[in-house]
């Protein structure tokens, strides 16, 4: 309980009491608590600010120590990212290239994630930045370990079946060197003979006596026989699936010998050089295509032909000349 108060009159020379009154009181009690709250007020704002609880400095020593952890992880997928670079530079410049395979085109190795934003719930924290951005890496590079996964069982199932892509692939010339009186046309810009304009040539002629065998160069199913007289493109031809992306084509037949859906060997005979379709002497028009795109045959004979014939046909190939039909 407050002790009584008094106050010293000096016209009576004594100490009278001091009465206080109820609004005294209460103005003295509201100055009282308003100090005490600005003084409570005070002292969280300076230990909240420069003070750490006991608390806040374990959870600080967290925060610190989780930011160390995800820089070293980033680290790590920095290196992990080199590493896996590296086997993506192996697999596309000498697996796929032993195969014969197409290397993976680099927009699907590195394709991202569109659409909607895959990281929301990692928003709005004091690191959220160094948290997305190794979620966002670790997302990449599982998408680049799958790509790659896929593209080795594609290599494992080419090296299994390496043996039949051998035989598959066109690696003879389609008439015997023996019944061969020349090549008179090569891959490439050439003029046509009955035409009279220069024209891109998409196989090679082999020019021979009418009823010459013609062999199929590699092991494959006949997927296509077109039997006509007539005297426009390639005439009687036939065409020939070889699997791996491989497929020939032998025109101007003058007699096909083999039938659809057919399954032929390298070597076999598979008709006769004639002339028909748009031809100006008997011969043979072969063509290879890979993924059904016409490519230069030159490349494939290295079955039957020495290397100085090899280079001779080069040498040709590039000095052009017209060739015999379409």
């Amino acid at each position: 309980m407050a002790k009584e108060k008094y106050k010293f009159n000096p016209e009576s020379l004594k100490y009278d009491k001091i009465d206080h009154t109820l609004r005294d009181k209460l103005f003295s009690f509201l100055t009282f608590f308003s100090a005490s709250i600005v003084i409570a007020v005070i002292y969280y704002l300076v230990f909240s600010h420069f003070v750490d609880l006991p608390k806040e400095r374990i959870l600080k020593r967290e925060v610190n120590k989780l930011s160390l952890q995800y820089e070293i992880l980033n680290k790590q997928l920095d290196h992990v990212s080199h590493v896996l670079g590296d086997i993506q530079t192996r697999d596309d410049n000498i697996y796929r290239v032993i195969f014969n395979a197409d290397p993976i085109p680099q927009s699907i190795r590195t394709a991202g994630f569109g659409g909607v934003n895959r990281y929301t719930e990692l928003e709005g924290y004091e690191n959220s930045d160094i948290i997305i951005e190794t979620s966002r890496r670790l997302d990449i590079l599982k998408k680049q370990l799958y790509v790659q996964s896929t593209s080795y069982d594609e290599i494992t199932d080419l090296a299994i079946n390496k043996e039949d892509m051998l035989a598959s692939i066109p690696s003879i010339q389609p008439v015997a060197i023996k019944d061969l009186r020349r090549i008179a046309g090569y891959y490439g810009m050439r003029m046509h003979p009955i035409y009279k304009i220069r024209m891109h040539h998409s196989g090679m002629d082999f020019t021979a006596p009418r009823g010459t065998d013609v062999y199929s160069t590699g092991n494959g199913v006949v997927s296509r026989v077109v039997k006509s007289r007539s005297r426009r493109d390639y005439g009687t031809f036939i065409e020939i699936d070889h699997g791996y992306g491989y497929q020939t084509l032998y025109a101007h037949l003058d007699e096909v010998l083999v039938r659809r859906g057919q399954e032929v060997k390298r070597g076999d005979v598979i008709g006769l050089v004639g002339n028909t379709g748009a031809s100006t002497a008997p011969h043979l028009h072969y063509e290879v295509k890979r993924n059904g795109r016409a490519i230069d045959p030159i490349n494939y004979y290295y079955g039957d032909i020495s290397p100085e014939e090899f280079d001779a046909m080069i040498q040709m190939s590039m000095q052009g000349g017209s060739f015999m039909g379409y």
